[in-house]
């Protein structure tokens, strides 16, 4: 990689459109037939940056929907930052000027690919090399011809929610293979990838998410990925307001960089069996003996509406506070057993990592496929309430016990909707008949806010101050202080 940096900072990289077409783009690499160094990657790196450039573009690419190849073939159109480019030579344009980072990113990655593999043959041949086949995104999309719009867009539909932790080379390769492959199957949803994985949830119709599932095993980079790796529940594409694919330096954002705690040293994985065994023994001497202690990574509000029983929930409104709520309550786990749960397990790689940094805890185990595949196995078990999920439906639930109320009037609820304040992004429970009487913002002060926002003057005043400033942030520690 340091030698592909180099590279890229001396390479003036003159970028001519018309030879960057992806519709007459030829695939072909430098014949080098030994170990690439630093020469052989230099005569490597035009190939390399037209092939990042033609890869971008093509990510960016809209076909008309219809039978008639003929027709969506002539209505072919690109869409980037919010804009429509009709013709390949804006969108190339475009692309060039705006997006220089993501072409130097993506070039980076294939040098890196080309590298690793040392022989690089042509590419017009009937057997193509591992490393094109795994930078061209083309090859890792699903044939989808023999499907109309309605068979793919129809029938029930589902969310999947999957991660996997891996080394991932070219994350903005794997980026756009990602939002090609979601447009393509009109699926909607948020992915995260990085060096070190990715995190995803999508929706679409079944036919849509089962072929999603099949591209993923299929690929090289997720070839240690399994069916069982997909949690699955009810929904579709409306559950998401669009699609987010991006690269981060984290799967997960808890705020510690994965090259200082990397996720190999989270805690013991226990499957949901096991994991209910040891709850099952936890509660039976919960009374008598305090030397465990069950853990719930999730933020207050998912913890608010279901959690397993006696557990230990940090008030905390994001995952990135759980390090400082760790290092603030050091003396809590200290000599102790713990057994922690999250949504789909993620957070538990990086919290029980974390954990066990500190060299406090006697034992460290995780709920392997979190609270989703617990439930798979036990809908009427240790858990109870409903399961917060990050989409538009907020919950869903195996049962009808309800653990929360409304906040004006204390009977049972647990249907979360967003505060009725302009900018602020709090949660609330509140009931149909309190939400009738206008009781729709999450605290008195956004109650008042939004009564005012309807004059002039209120409308004038800058989002930094209406932004989340109201009770409910400032009652909260944002790192609070535990005790069992």
């Amino acid at each position: 990689m340091s030698s592909a940096s180099g590279i890229l900072e001396d390479e003036p990289g003159t970028l001519l459109f018309s030879e960057l077409d992806d519709e007459n783009f030829t695939n072909k690499t430098p014949n080098i037939s030994k170990a690439p160094n630093e020469a052989s990657l230099r005569k490597m790196f035009p190939y390399a940056k037209k092939r990042a450039f033609a890869t971008f573009v093509d990510s960016k690419k809209v076909s008309a929907s219809g039978s008639d190849s003929r027709s969506a073939q002539s209505d072919k159109h690109w869409q980037c930052c919010d804009q429509t480019f009709k013709d390949p030579a804006s969108i190339h344009k475009h692309v060039a000027r705006a997006h220089d980072l993501e072409i130097q990113e993506h070039t980076k990655a294939i040098l890196t690919l080309l590298g690793s593999r040392g022989n690089v043959k042509e590419c017009n041949t009937s057997a193509q090399p591992a490393a094109v086949e795994v930078m061209d995104m083309q090859l890792w999309l699903p044939d989808i011809s023999y499907l109309n719009e309605a068979e793919l867009d129809g029938g029930p539909g589902e969310v999947l929610l999957y991660y996997c932790y891996c080394e991932v080379e070219g994350p903005h390769l794997i980026c756009a293979w990602q939002k090609a492959l979601c447009q393509k199957l009109h699926l909607k949803g948020k992915i995260r990838v990085a060096t070190e994985g990715i995190n995803g949830t999508v929706g679409g119709s079944k036919v849509a998410t089962g072929l999603y599932i099949k591209a993923m095993l299929s690929h090289p980079v997720f070839k240690i990925m399994c069916l069982d790796d997909f949690k699955t529940s009810e929904g579709g594409a409306h559950c998401f307001p669009d699609l987010k694919v991006g690269v981060f330096k984290e799967i997960v954002p808890m705020g510690v960089d994965p090259d200082i705690l990397s996720y190999r040293l989270a805690g013991t994985h226990l499957e949901p069996k096991e994991f209910h065994k040891e709850v099952e023994a936890f509660l039976s001497k919960y009374e008598s003996c305090n030397d465990t202690i069950l853990l719930d990574c999730r933020n207050f509000y998912e913890s608010k509406i279901g959690q397993f029983t006696k557990c230990l929930a940090p008030d905390i409104r994001k995952f990135s506070y759980f390090p400082d709520y760790v290092d603030k309550n050091l003396e809590l786990f200290r000599g102790k057993k713990v057994l922690m749960y999250c949504t789909g397990g993620i957070r538990c790689e990086r919290g029980s990592a974390y954990l066990r940094s500190k060299d406090v805890c006697k034992e460290i185990y995780q709920l392997k496929g979190g609270i989703h595949k617990y439930l798979e196995h036990f809908p009427e078990g240790f858990y109870h309430g409903k399961l917060f999920v990050f989409d538009e439906r907020y919950a869903i639930a195996t049962g009808s016990d309800i653990i929360s109320e409304c906040r004006y009037c204390g009977t049972p609820w647990d249907q979360y909707q967003l505060c009725s304040t302009r900018f602020c992004c709090q949660l609330v429970l509140s009931c149909p008949a309190c939400r009738q009487q206008g009781h729709t913002a999450c605290c008195s002060v956004c109650q008042g806010k939004d009564w005012r926002q309807g004059e002039p003057e209120e409308r004038a005043l800058s989002d930094h101050r209406l932004k989340e400033e109201c009770e409910c942030t400032d009652r909260r520690p944002r790192v609070p202080c535990d005790a069992l």
